[in-house]
């Protein structure tokens, strides 16, 4: 098991859970020195005292609050820790949430909770059930590193595993990055679902850190004195090209799925034209276009006039004769 970092118990209503908080995660990123090029000595950071220029060791440095130019107050951690804080030895539980609740930006780092002594095993087993069943997760708050958190606690197979939080106003807000709005046509908005489908993975285990792989093969060809492994070609988009998004969907799908070895026929889609509104006649045509109606109309009756004069006369022949 890996140093616990921290010592204390799980604060659940009633019940206390002695617990020894763990690392829940491994770093694996590789780390340079800095040297002196021409020597090849190591730089190092001193603390220097910038009254008299001396060299501090730990031991010989404290802690102190600015409270207003060249006016600072000392504080110790002895201070600090005699400070009335009831989460100063304890992860309390103060609530319980739907996990889709809570905003995945606010988490930061992971810990496993271990049981401290065969004591805690029976209340810890019945947190982790009572989270189980019901499908919650646990907000808590302790204090740590000399500032209280905000914690999330919930089921990692049979570890109870404790998020560490930021506070609500520790989030900035994304209205000002967002983008303006865009009219996007409803094709790329269906290749772009379709990306997604092809694209969807269960498990996500199988990925690695390509970076860290190719800079090991660096360093153990450099210290083997071997030559450099070569340079993987990219090709380089041209700044400020202008992008055919529709093209880059298809692409994109087309390449997903033959990754995935699925079958790559893929059916292009083009934007498709938006369809044309009927335009309102202005008001002027449909004025001309009633006049033009009125004048057929004024003509037809005319003629039904001068048809009937010649009717009644050929009516009165034929009755005189």
């Amino acid at each position: 098991m890996p140093r616990p970092l921290w010592t204390g118990a799980i604060s659940f209503g009633l019940v206390t859970i002695p617990i020894k908080v763990v690392s829940a995660t491994e770093n694996h990123s590789i780390s340079f020195h800095q040297y002196h090029r021409e020597d090849m000595g190591r730089i190092r950071t001193r603390k220097v005292c910038e009254l008299d220029g001396e060299v501090l060791s730990q031991e010989e440095i404290g802690k102190g609050y600015e409270v207003a130019k060249d006016r600072t107050v000392p504080v110790t951690d002895e201070e600090l820790d005699r400070m009335p804080l009831p989460t100063a030895k304890a992860i309390e539980i103060v609530a319980f949430v739907e996990a889709d609740s809570i905003d995945p930006v606010r988490i930061s780092d992971s810990y496993y909770l271990a049981v401290d002594g065969q004591v805690a095993a029976k209340p810890y087993a019945l947190l982790r059930k009572a989270l189980e069943r019901s499908d919650k997760v646990a907000v808590a708050k302790f204090a740590w590193h000399n500032r209280e958190r905000l914690g999330l606690l919930r089921v990692r197979e049979d570890a109870i595993v404790l998020h560490s939080m930021r506070w609500p106003d520790e989030i900035r807000s994304p209205e000002s990055l967002a983008p303006r709005e865009t009219e996007l046509d409803e094709d790329e908005i269906e290749r772009a679902v379709q990306l997604t489908d092809s694209m969807a993975l269960d498990d996500i285990s199988g990925f690695r850190d390509r970076y860290r792989e190719a800079l090991e093969e660096l360093l153990a060809a450099k210290s083997e004195g071997k030559a450099l492994p070569a340079a993987a070609g990219a090709e380089e988009e041209e700044p400020g090209k202008v992008m055919d998004l529709m093209a880059a969907l298809n692409a994109s799908v087309k390449e997903a799925r033959q990754t995935r070895g699925e079958d790559a026929t893929v059916h292009e889609m083009t934007p498709g034209r938006p369809r044309a509104r009927k335009k309102a006649a202005p008001a002027g045509k449909k004025t001309a276009g009633k006049r033009t109606s009125a004048k057929k109309a004024a003509s037809g009756k005319t003629t039904a006039a001068r048809k009937q004069p010649a009717r009644k006369t050929a009516a009165k022949k034929r009755t005189a004769s």
